[in-house]
């Protein structure tokens, strides 16, 4: 698994992420009959947003080695090329299906 060096990589959008947080939290103060102000709303997305926005980026997640490093968008073609090559040259097993219940 390779990164090109502008890709973003998350499960959750940093925006996404943020707003679910706020939401939880909102939710459950109103449980307790509270309310959030606007800014205790924002004071709990910004670090949420700053800290997905620095996580999601293709360099980050190849300084954790979570992927097998950056590829230059120019090397694209030779890269899926080999994985292709490499695919169609591999022996293909019997298939093995468990028992199909409906």
């Amino acid at each position: 698994l390779f990164s090109w060096p502008q890709s973003q990589t998350s499960v959750m959008g940093a925006e996404q992420a943020a707003n679910t947080l706020a939401d939880v939290k909102i939710r459950q103060l109103a449980r307790q009959g509270q309310k959030l102000s606007q800014a205790d709303i924002d004071a709990i997305r910004d670090p949420v947003l700053g800290e997905f926005k620095r996580k999601q980026s293709a360099y980050y997640t190849t300084s954790e080695i979570w992927d097998d490093g950056m590829l230059d968008p120019v090397d694209t073609r030779n890269a899926l090329g080999m994985s292709i090559s490499a695919a169609l040259n591999a022996p293909i097993a019997d298939p093995r299906y468990g028992v199909f219940r409906m």
